[in-house]
């Protein structure tokens, strides 16, 4: 093998060898594959295999299912496999309808297997046979090689598997592909037929293989695309019958290829990114649905405006740039958001209401470890069920938000290992009444109404403790005593300006000599001066009489 000196295959994995020869005398069947291609692409950090496989029955019995196996050592990273049956031939050749696979045990089956069964669309009784396509989805499974890089170095990965098809069913004919990101290939393992060309490596031709075969192959390659990985991925889609659906993703990233040992340079990786940042990435990609609108992007900081959005009636792509670029190993969190129009995801049928929305990340090639979604319906919905295309965890939460009540039911999903596949349309059917929707607008016009008239009620109300208490009494004979002296104060002021009116017409008399004038000036000073007296008398004998006044009449007298 080409990187023989860098690396060794697992010791297991000669177990798994010596196993494969034990059990193939021991496993029978009447299926036989008559021919099979193999297609693997390692052109993403998640590896697709795809296997078209020409099933035929060999044997007397009907068979009505295929069992198809994996290595543990490959099983732990598979996040999905699934199988088709191909229609036509030629160019009428399509991919039919998705057949159902379950987990498959047998006493016959090696130890170190993980097996399937895959059920026929039809059974198949001898001579007869069908094509079936079989797609196996792995996440994480290439491991770095060095592990650690630099930050001028480019990152290289190992990919392990096996040259023929690991199959518990004789193998007429096989051929396999490896498609690789470009054609900057380290070594790779060398068997008879194999051949490299460009960014693509093929082996076979291989005839008359018997069952569990296996002829263990490693290629070692160039991988600088993004290794993301999400180690938590929260997505919570919020229905609201007034017409949006709000959905909010909060992401714990990880660049998941090799580790970045020595110091990070931002002026080097600023210079020249490709070079002193290839097996960074500073970029994501997020495909969402058409017609999305308020998108925000965001983490613990503030806002974050590097981001670009663009879109038309099909489809709205949004790059998001993280802070800082993502070498092998850091992490970032941030969080996300968009609205969606309600009539585009909420229909009803037989008496219920579902909501019809996708359920993975719309991130590019991003693999979850653990995707969590909640769909918060309206407070007061009933009835609730969920129909999901593949196996998840399942609860039920409640969320108390603005104007409720008893708060609003939440569908909580989990998935472990999640990949794009994932992303498929989900449903979420529950019952609701429409006189529901008026529980808040109700709300908020009670609520308004009880605040006019609190303040109404408060404008007109006495909150004084006792309008016979001595506090209050004695409250009310001083205001009657300030009015008494500031009646007497504007007397005062008015006998003063006589005053200065009298000096006035003196002066004038001494001037002209006109001592008429001065007379009726006289005249009229006495008969104001006579009211003002009177007057003041009521007042000064109700300053007299308060307790309040009494010590203030005396200085009131003198003056």
């Amino acid at each position: 093998m080409g990187i023989g000196s860098k690396m060794k295959l697992d010791l297991g994995l000669l177990f798994i060898l010596f196993s494969f020869a034990f059990f193939s005398s021991l496993v029978s069947s009447d299926l036989i594959l008559s021919k099979v291609d193999r297609r693997i692409d390692l052109t993403s950090h998640i590896v697709r295999i795809t296997s078209t496989l020409k099933v035929e029955n060999d044997g007397n019995d009907e068979v009505s299912e295929l069992v198809i196996t994996f290595p543990d050592q490959q099983a732990k990273h598979l996040a999905l496999v699934s199988a088709y049956h191909n229609e036509g031939r030629g160019k009428t050749k399509s991919r039919g309808a998705s057949l159902p696979v379950k987990p498959f045990q047998s006493v016959e089956m090696p130890q170190s297997l993980t097996s399937y069964s895959v059920s026929l669309p039809k059974k198949l009784s001898k001579g007869e046979g069908l094509n079936l396509e079989v797609l196996a989805v792995f996440a994480q499974i290439l491991k770095p090689f060095p592990e650690q890089v630099s930050q001028g170095d480019f990152q290289l990965v190992v990919f392990q598997d096996s040259a023929y098809i690991l199959s518990p069913y004789a193998v007429k004919v096989q051929t396999l592909s490896v498609k690789l990101p470009d054609a900057r290939i380290e070594s790779y393992t060398k068997l008879e037929n194999s051949k490299a060309q460009g960014s693509e490596i093929k082996y076979g031709p291989y005839e008359n293989k018997s069952p569990f075969s296996y002829s263990p192959i490693v290629v070692h390659y160039e991988y600088n695309k993004p290794y993301t990985v999400a180690q938590k991925l929260v997505r919570e889609i919020e229905i609201s019958h007034w017409g949006n659906v709000q959905i909010t993703e909060h992401y714990n990233l990880v660049h998941g290829g090799a580790i970045l040992k020595g110091e990070f340079s931002r002026l080097d990786y600023q210079m020249s990114p490709h070079t002193k940042g290839a097996s960074a990435f500073g970029w994501l990609v997020a495909k969402l649905p058409p017609r999305t609108h308020s998108i925000y992007y965001r983490d613990e900081i503030g806002n974050i405006s590097t981001s670009n959005l663009w879109g038309n009636s099909i489809k709205t792509e949004l790059a998001i740039e993280p802070r800082f670029p993502l070498f092998g190993g850091w992490k970032t969190f941030f969080t996300f958001g968009y609205g969606l129009p309600l009539m585009e995801y909420l229909f009803e049928a037989e008496g219920k209401r579902f909501v019809n929305i996708s359920f993975g990340s719309p991130i590019d090639e991003l693999v979850v470890n653990e995707l969590i979604v909640k769909v918060v319906l309206p407070e007061g919905s009933t009835d609730l069920s969920v129909s999901v295309p593949f196996e998840v965890e399942q609860w039920q939460e409640t969320k108390v938000s603005h104007l409720d009540i008893s708060g609003r039911p939440v569908i909580v999903l989990r998935k472990v290992n999640a990949v794009p596949e994932h992303n498929q349309n989900f449903q979420v059917y529950y019952k609701f009444n429409c006189l529901s929707l008026l529980r808040e607008p109700l709300m908020l016009i009670l609520g308004f109404f009880s605040l006019f008239v609190a303040c109404i009620a408060y404008s007109h109300a006495d909150f004084s403790i006792s309008k016979s208490s001595t506090s209050y009494l004695a409250k009310l004979q001083w205001d009657e005593v300030q009015t008494t002296i500031q009646q007497l104060e504007n007397i005062i002021n008015r006998c003063l300006t006589i005053h200065d009116k009298l000096e006035a017409s003196l002066r004038e008399l001494s001037r002209t000599g006109n001592v008429q004038a001065c007379k009726t000036a006289r005249k009229t000073s006495d008969s104001l001066l006579k009211e003002f007296s009177k007057e003041l008398k009521p007042l000064l004998i109700s300053l007299q009489s308060s307790p309040q006044g009494a010590q203030i009449f005396p200085k009131v007298c003198n003056f």
